[in-house]
């Protein structure tokens, strides 16, 4: 089965959403069709770190 492949913009967009806007990854990943874990992964990749 082959992958779907979301550029870096669309994955900060989608995490932006969660971490500014205030939405659940829930409903992020049924808006989106983005499965709930690849969310978290991104979220973890692209969050701000309070260390930076």
């Amino acid at each position: 089965m082959p992958k779907s492949h979301f550029t870096d913009e669309f994955k900060i967009n989608a995490v932006r959403q969660i971490t500014e806007r205030g939405y659940s990854v829930a409903e992020v990943s049924a808006r989106l069709g983005v499965s709930t874990h690849s969310l978290y992964v991104w979220k973890k990749k692209f969050s701000k770190s309070p260390d930076a």
